[in-house]
């Protein structure tokens, strides 16, 4: 694998660096990518405290309304306070559905990062997809961005991986994002209970898409959201005059990022307490993920907070509350 991944500064422990998104960046093709970083997951997990959990627990999930109350678990609630349901064989595998923005607003990589939006989020899914169908979980794709471009229903078939992986590399045309009628057409659509993993930048309305992650939850879906962006959309390091342009309207505006700075990290924090906010009120995952964090670092926080019974992660230092941060 090391041929593949050249600038690893330090070959006694590869992983240290082998998911840093710079040196990821080098690597070709997905496959690879997701390799590295599942091998850096599993080395990360040896090294927690938290050993021998799995993406989702095995032998019992949490009540959810309309559950039959007989297969509730009366001694998990008097030892825990909390509610379980008891699963059988046929029912402990997940239905993994990762839905992948694809909007031309995920190309955006800044200079100084090694991956675009768009390649992060693609890295991540193939990782979380590997380690589902490893666990015989089902796992599908949903690409979109104005509309759902492309739906691969869930399966644990042993080809499933490089089925999804091809998808992703897939070149595709650039669209708004617009993620409402994405989400409902999803919740319409999907018949069997499903995991719902949300990839994406968000560009787009906070209330339209909690919209739709509710109509998700409403249908008993699981929602998880992973709200991926570059450090410059949260930092806004611009000291120049700069021309700024959208990747999907193509608008461009020219100005001093110094006169605008203050107010643009004030509207990037609201929007970011927004959509946190929401999530949580709904009880939905809600996780910030920066595109220079390693890949496996970020995986396992978040997989870590998910056993604990976290709804959202610690949000990178600069991204939480009142906005990013010098």
């Amino acid at each position: 694998m090391q041929e593949y991944a050249e600038g690893w500064s330090d070959p006694a422990d590869p992983h240290r660096h082998s998911t840093d998104p710079r040196v990821l960046a080098r690597v070709r093709g997905l496959e690879f990518r997701a390799r590295l970083i599942v091998e850096g997951f599993i080395s990360g997990l040896h090294r927690s405290p938290y050993r021998g959990f799995s993406i989702e627990f095995a032998e019992h999930r949490k009540y959810t309304q309309g559950d039959d109350l007989r297969h509730l678990d009366w001694r998990m609630l008097g030892r825990t306070d909390k509610h379980y349901v008891k699963q059988y064989d046929q029912d402990t595998n997940l239905r993994m559905l990762f839905v992948l923005d694809r909007s031309a607003s995920m190309d955006y990589r800044s200079d100084r990062e090694g991956l675009s939006k768009r390649e992060y989020g693609a890295a991540l899914v193939a990782a979380m997809a590997y380690l589902a169908l490893q666990q015989s979980d089902a796992v599908g794709l949903a690409v979109c961005d104005d509309s759902v471009r492309r739906l691969i229903r869930a399966s644990n078939s042993p080809a499933q991986w490089k089925t999804l992986l091809h998808e992703m590399e897939a070149p595709r045309s650039a669209s708004p994002t617009r993620l409402r009628p994405v989400l409902d057409e999803l919740a319409e659509t999907l018949r069997r209970r499903h995991v719902v993993v949300l990839v994406s930048d968000l560009f787009d309305e906070p209330r339209a898409i909690l919209g739709g992650l509710r109509h998700l939850c409403h249908r008993r879906h699981e929602a998880i959201v992973f709200h991926v962006l570059d450090r410059a959309e949260l930092e806004f390091p611009f000291s120049q005059s700069t021309r700024f342009e959208d990747l999907e309207s193509r608008d461009t505006v020219r100005t001093e990022p110094r006169v605008v700075r203050q107010r643009y990290r004030r509207e990037i924090g609201a929007f970011l307490d927004e959509v946190r906010r929401g999530c949580l009120s709904e009880q939905i995952d809600y996780a910030l993920f920066q595109t220079g964090e390693p890949l496996d670092k970020a995986l396992v926080g978040y997989l870590v907070h998910r056993a604990g019974g976290s709804r959202e992660t610690a949000a990178p230092r600069g991204a939480h509350g009142g906005g990013p941060t010098a």
